[in-house]
Formats: C-alpha cells, structure tokens, sequence
C-alpha cells in the first residue's frame, strides 16, 4: 500500500496525505476550494469522543504566485477557518484541539501574505487610528472598537499565533513526520516519504481557469426598470450553490450587490457580460463577499464601487496585502464612490442608504428605493448581519469593556426591522450571522431567508421565501428597451464623429438572439451582416493559431469581413445567451462609405487585428478602447544586438516581429515572440527593471504610453499578474553568488510590505557580488548597481512615507541614515568604476554592512513602534 497519496481534486487543486504522519495537504487554495474538497469526500463530518467535527486538511501548499489567468492563486481564509473551527483544532476542551496549529507551507513572501490577507478577513480595520483615517468619529471608532473585540475574544490576534509555516526556498523543507518537500521550478513541487514521491504541478496552462463547484443552467435575462435578480443564497460552506449575492437593476443598468467566489461563472450562467457592469455595492470584505473583485478587475473600464470610505478602508487593505500592492492602487482598478452612512445617496435617481451592521469586519447593510406611482418601491439586503440574541450577550454597561450598549443594541434591531418591499436576510447563524426568527414579525411586501449551507426548516418555511439562482423579483416592470440604448452608446463611442442621425440608420435594424454555444459567425465563412454585441459573452477562435478571446458587450463582429468581402479568420461562438444588433453587410458599408470612416477604420485595421491575437489585449476590450491604443502605437525596428530600452519614455513595448531576449546581467531569461512585451515594471508599476533587452534578429516593437494602460482594469490586471510571475520566476532561480547574503526570519520587521523590499535588496545585491565574482563587464556591472541605487530609492521613500503617515517620532534621523547609505551605494559604484576594489570580498563587506546593519538595527528599531499600530 502505497504511503503517500495524491489526489487531483479539481483544476490547480491537488491532495496529498501521509497516512503514516497524519499529514494531509490541500495544494493550493484559489476561490472555493473547501467546497472542492467537500465534493471529492476529503472533508466529512464525523464524531470523535461523542463530538461532532469536520474531517480535513491539516496543511496547505501554496502557489509560487498569486494570480494566474487573473483568479487568485492562493485564498486560505476560508480553509484556515475549517481546519480552525470545524474540525475543531482552536476549540478549546475538544478533541482535535491537541495543540496542533494548521501549516502554510510555500515561498516566504506568499506565506506572509497570506497571513497578513487572514489578519485583516478576520479583523479588517484594526484600530481605532484606521478608522478615524476611514472618516469615522473618534468617539465612534472608539465604541466601533469595543465591538470587534467582543467578538475578537477580548483580544486581536496575528494569525502568527494561530498558525505555523514552513518556507520553502532552495533547499528541501522537512514537514511533521519527516515527510520532504522541495521545489523543482516555478510552482512545481515534488513530496517525498521513506523512498517514495509525488510531484504537485500548481502552474494552470494558457486559458486554463479555476473550477467552479456547482453547475448554473444558462438564464436569459431581461433588463428591468427596478428589479432584484438573485445570484446566490448559500453560504462560504455550501457546495450547491453560489454564496449570498444580488444584481440590481436600475433603469436597464446593471449592479451587483457583493462579489463572491466565481462571480463570472453567475454572470455567464445570467448572459452578463464583465463589461456590462455598471457598479457594485459592497457590504464588507469577508471571501465569500470579496474573492470576485478579480472578475470585476478584468473589464475595459473602471468598475464604479460603492461603499461606505469605512467599508471601503478595509477592503483595500486586504486586497493590496493579498496582493502586495499600495492601498491607493485600489482606484486603478476601481471607480470609488463614497457612500454616507445612515443617508439616502442619489446615484443617479436610484436611492442607496447604507446603514452600519454589527459583525467582525466593518460592515454595510443596503436599502435601495426608486419612485413610482403610489410612492417608492425598495429593496432591503442584510448580509452577514449578527442575530440579536447573539446581541444581547453582548451588552455592557461598562463603556471601557468590550462590548455594546443597550443604546446601540436598540438602535440595531430598530435598523433589522426596517419594512421593505423585498427583503434579503441572512439566517447563517452562529456568533456571526442572522436568524429566521428575528424577522418572524417583520412587516416587509416579502423577506427572502439566506446565507445557509442546507433547507429552510418548517419554521423558516413559514417566516420567509427562498430565492434560487437566476429567480428575478421585479419592483418596477421596464416600459422600454434598454439594451436599444445600449446599442446607441456603443456606436457613438465607436463613431465619435458621426452625427446622432447617421447612428439611427444603424440602430434601425433588428435585435437578434441566441442560445449558448451558438455559432454567429464560422472562420472561413464570408457572412451577410456584421454584429454588435449588446449582452452576453462571446468566444473567438482561431483554429490556425490556437487564440482564444472572450469579447464582452460593445464589441464589433466581422466588420473586416463586411468590409473587405473576405473569409473570416475566426469562429464566433456564444458562450451564454447573447442578443446583438444584426447590420447588414450591404447597409453598412454604404453608411462607412457615406460618413467618410472607411480611411479610419482601415488605418487602424491592422493594429487593431493585431493587438487583438495577443494575450495582453485580446480579451475583454472593446473596439472602442482597442482603436484608443492603437492610435498610440509607437513602431520602431532594430537590427540584431540592438539595445531596447522603453525606460526613458515610460512606455510598454510590444513585440510586433521578430525576437527579443530578456537579460540579467550577461544572463538570458528568456526570448519573447511577437506578441509578448516587456518593460510593464516601469511603464505601470514604477518599479526599477531588473532586465536589459536587445533584439535577437531584425525586429519590429511597438511602444505603448503607459498612462494609457494604468486605468484599463484588465490590461492593468494582466500586466500586473506577468510583473509579479517575472520576479517570482528570477527570486526562484537562486545564484551561484560564494558568501551571498542570505535571508533569514531574524531579519525580519514584521511588516509585510517592509520585508518583501529587504528581500528584493538581498536579492539584487547578490546580482552585483555575481557580477564582480564572475568578472562580468563593467557595463554589466554598471546596470546591476544602478537597479541596486534605484530600488533603493524607491524602497526608502515608502518606508518614509509609512513611518510619517503613522507619527514616528524619530523620523528626521531615520531619513539622515537613509542619506547616508544612499551615499555610500554611489560611492561604490565610483570605485567599482575606476577598479579600486582588491577583490569582491571587499565589495560584500560594505554592501552586507550597508544592509545587514541597517535592517537590524536601524529599521527595526521602529517595527515595534509600526506593530502596536496594528501594522504587520
């Protein structure tokens, strides 16, 4: 019988279990990947000693990365609870409680995020500081403040003191029992037991996604004037259904309420496309409220957030500890609409109150009104509220201890009896969430009960409804065709030139639809009409390249076919229900012949088809924002050996034809083909390239401003996920470097953002004792201290940044040391210029004395200080 066992458990989620050790492995953890074990039979409930519990994994393995194919690698919130809480290992008095903490296993700066992503999904804002930054009262953060740690147990803790981590780094790591682990490349592992072996693959393939697992039918939606469309009434634990989630529709626009795991596959279940979002309502930062914000970051335009700059606060400091990036990039990806507590918010003519819910992490509750005749008609949505008997217990009179007052205790149950004409509830339970009976009086049109992993029982049958996936609760019936409008938005932004009258002879044509799965147009065929997608989702494919891209609402179909009378080159498929405005091919090249736009369109053509077959631009952008970046091209050629450097201009450079190789110091990363691109670390991120790049063979680029691409979420998002594989794939790849300095826990500030600098500065240090040892040329040398001065730069100004925003007392000096040390990074660089260095081991004691002195003494000298603020 074998020792260790592996299981696949579903795309990117793999199971390893050591019968001998005890030792179970959840490898890797993206959105829902609990339910994924649930499914396969690794979590059961079972009994031990007469107690209930959940069987289980002990340990997860993390991704090398955080996103793959734009989903999020590496959420272990929610199997960390499971581990923590159903199988019982923090419970006190029971049976698995044996003094065993779960294991994170994986690279050092992934494990730390992960930590830090679990400090702030238990937590969210964590003092009292944050919240007064948030806009709220001192003397309401203070109360605020007395709640989270009621339900905190009295006390905040890190999840350091809840959980154990290994680290994985060049050499093998030994697990509980002896089991080996070690990494053989990027996100490929290989376990080893008493003579055997597993090898865990966590890369996805090109166009590989994360599964969802449940199945959603396809629903064909209509666009209402006032209406709730319902997405989920499960909960984080329910392996049928989506998690608790609404979409709003307003006026034909359309908005969710929360995004939980797998968001894009209810959208596609609904004929939605990404880009069709015109906003979301956000209650509060839990996972399975929070991990769908990834889909939201993969349209072309910024997604409109609403939610309370409390809420907001929160999230966006999990999600930039998730993914190590500034709280501020949150706008790149979102357009933040600040919502005011406890106040009715016009957003556009539609009313939003958001009104303050007792619960762990900050948390909104939504009323939405619209008029109409006889007055307003509403929709009230309680997610993830805490049951008033839960409450009660919680009531002090002591205003120093944790806890509420009978006030705000009063108040709240007054907020849950608010009536409306649809009512959302959650019931979840526990310490947490609602219950059914709170409502049993309630006088609202019709309460729907949610946030449960089983059946309503007989009593909450007879308090409130269900509401299955795709089920609509029209308030106010729509009169009007909005999708009509949609179309005339499309072609005004797509002809911006053309008057509105020339538009309607456009839009005087028919609304055509189709099933999932339908062929609009085949590759090869030459189609009588050209389509503008108006809802839905549609692939293309290329059968000769193999280029899949999925076109979202706004995009033109077959308009080159149309246009030149020529075979398609790709199929058109509909991935869900899709409507679109059918052109006829005749009509609408005599409407580009009449209003002079043939000359713009051709111009544009060739980019355009061209930017579409590559990764970076293929997916998810309209033809409007397509035909914005290509009149920003920037061609130039360059001869074989040539240099290439977008550093200077800030842009993106992006191979047409030929080859380009990638170089650290005289290494080769590795060679782009056309369609690849470089130089994303300075043109978006502002981070100094670790790389120089020449032409392999005569070779065409072209140079995108990166001003342009900073705001196109998913151009942003993807850039972002190829920065962060890149220097995950050159952290990985070691160096040969003999006494190179070396990264250990001492080292570190506790504080996530802080340490994940120190290492990059090892790291590129490392690169110049390489480059003296090996006796690389001066130029070579040159490059590596300059990335060595640059990030230096860029890593002090944050840390100034951070110790002023906090009011460290000792600021002014800290910043005189930073100085000095800058000073002498220059002053190595000029004796490395003229040769005055005897030998590298001289250039290792001043750069291990310029580092190693300042981390440990200097910068930690103000952790502590950046730690009692709640700052890790």
């Amino acid at each position: 019988m074998s020792k260790l066992r592996k299981l696949k458990v579903a795309t990117g989620i793999w199971w390893i279990e050591v019968p001998d050790t005890g030792l179970s492995v959840l490898c890797g953890c993206p959105a829902d990947s609990v339910k994924h074990l649930m499914k396969r039979g690794l979590i059961l409930p079972t009994e031990t000693n007469g107690v209930g519990h959940e069987t289980g994994p002990n340990a997860i393995l993390l991704s090398d990365v955080m996103l793959q194919n734009g989903s999020f690698c590496n959420l272990a919130e929610f199997p960390v609870l499971q581990m923590l809480y159903r199988q019982g290992m923090i419970l006190p008095g029971h049976p698995c409680n044996t003094g065993a903490k779960p294991l994170l296993i994986g690279a050092r700066d992934q494990v730390n995020a992960q930590l830090q992503y679990i400090y702030r999904g238990n937590y969210g804002l964590i003092s009292e500081e944050e919240m007064v930054d948030a806009g709220i009262d001192p003397a309401k953060a203070k109360a605020m403040m007395r709640l989270k740690l009621k339900f905190a147990f009295g006390a905040i803790r890190h999840p350091r003191e809840l959980l154990d981590t290994q680290f994985i780094e060049s050499e093998p790591a030994v697990l509980p029992g002896g089991v080996a682990i070690r990494r053989l490349a990027l996100n490929r592992f290989e376990f080893s037991y008493e003579g055997e072996t597993a090898l865990v693959d966590l890369n996805l393939a090109a166009h590989e996604n994360y599964d969802s697992p449940y199945p959603l039918g396809n629903h064909q939606v209509k666009r209402e004037y006032f209406a709730v469309l319902h997405t989920g009434d499960g909960d984080g634990w329910d392996i049928n259904r989506p998690s608790m989630g609404s979409i709003l529709m307003y006026q034909g626009k359309i908005f969710l309420i929360d995004a939980g795991p797998n968001i894009h596959v209810s959208l596609q279940a609904m004929g939605i496309g990404i880009n069709e979002i015109d906003g979301i309502f956000h209650t509060h930062s839990h996972d399975d409220h929070f991990a769908g914000l990834t889909s939201l970051m993969r349209s072309d335009q910024r997604t409109r957030y609403y939610a309370t700059p409390l809420v907001r606060a929160a999230v966006a400091k999990k999600l930039a500890t998730l993914l190590d990036i500034e709280e501020d990039d949150f706008a790149h990806y979102f357009d933040v609409r600040d919502l005011v507590f406890d106040q009715w918010n016009d957003i556009d003519g539609l009313g939003v109150k958001p009104i303050y819910s007792p619960h762990p992490v900050e948390t909104s509750i939504f009323l939405f009104r619209a008029l109409w005749e006889g007055g307003w008609r509403t929709y009230a949505h309680l997610a993830d509220i805490v049951s008033l008997d839960v409450l009660k217990g919680m009531i002090t009179a002591d205003a120093q201890a944790p806890g509420l007052s009978q006030e705000w205790y009063d108040a709240v149950a007054a907020d849950y009896a608010v009536t409306a004409d649809v009512k959302k509830v959650d019931i979840g339970g526990g310490l947490i969430h609602g219950a059914a009976q709170d409502f049993k009086n309630d006088r609202s049109g019709k309460i729907i009960l949610s946030h449960i992993a089983r059946p309503l029982t007989e009593a909450e049958r007879a308090i409130g409804s269900g509401a299955p996936f795709g089920t609509v609760d029209v308030l106010i019936p729509g009169r009007q065709d909005f999708v009509w409008r949609n179309a005339y938005e499309f072609l005004s932004a797509y002809f911006p030139k053309v008057p509105g009258h020339q538009l309607r002879v456009l839009l005087n044509n028919r609304t055509v639809s189709f099933n999932p799965e339908t062929i609009l147009i085949k590759e090869g065929a030459i189609p009588d009409e050209v389509y503008l997608l108006l809802t839905g989702s549609v692939e293309s494919l290329n059968t000769e390249t193999g280029i899949r891209n999925v076109l979202s609402a706004g995009a033109m179909l077959g308009e080159m076919v149309a246009l030149y009378r020529a075979p398609s080159q790709v199929t058109y498929r509909a991935l869900n229900f899709v409507q679109a405005l059918r052109l006829p091919c005749d009509l609408y090249n005599e409407f580009v012949r009449v209003n002079n736009v043939f000359d713009d369109i051709s111009r544009l053509q060739e980019s355009r088809q061209f930017l579409r077959r590559t990764w970076l631009f293929g997916e998810g952008l309209s033809n409007t924002t397509l035909n914005r970046i290509a009149t920003k091209l920037r061609p130039l050629a360059y001869k074989a050996g040539q240099t290439i450097d977008p550093r200077e201009t800030g842009e993106l450079a992006l191979v047409r034809s030929g080859k380009v190789r990638r170089m650290l110091g005289g290494d080769v990363i590795d060679v782009l083909a056309p369609g690849d691109f470089f130089g994303e670390d300075v043109a978006v991120f502002d981070t100094p390239s670790l790389f120089h790049v020449e032409a392999v063979e005569v070779t065409e680029v072209d140079f995108v401003p990166g001003a342009l691409l900073r705001d196109i979420p998913i151009v942003r998002w993807k850039l972002f996920e190829t920065f962060e594989k890149r220097l995950r794939a050159v952290a990985r790849s070691g160096t040969q470097v003999e006494n190179a300095l070396v990264w250990r826990a001492e080292y570190s500030v506790n504080i996530q953002k802080i340490d994940g600098h120190h290492q990059k500065l090892f790291d590129i240090t490392n690169q110049v004792l390489e480059a003296v040892q090996t006796g690389k040329d001066p130029q070579s040398i040159r490059e590596t201290l300059r990335l060595l001065l640059d990030y230096t730069h860029y890593h002090f100004e944050a840390e100034e940044q951070l110790l002023t925003r906090y009011g460290y007392t000792e600021i002014d000096g800290h910043q005189h040391k930073h100085q000095k040390l800058i000073e002498q990074v220059k002053d190595i660089g000029l004796r490395l210029a003229a040769n005055d260095f005897k030998a590298d081991r001289e250039v290792l004691a001043i750069l291990q004395d310029w580092i190693t002195s300042h981390i440990l003494s200097e910068d930690r000298r103000y952790a502590p200080f950046l730690n009692d603020k709640g700052v890790f």
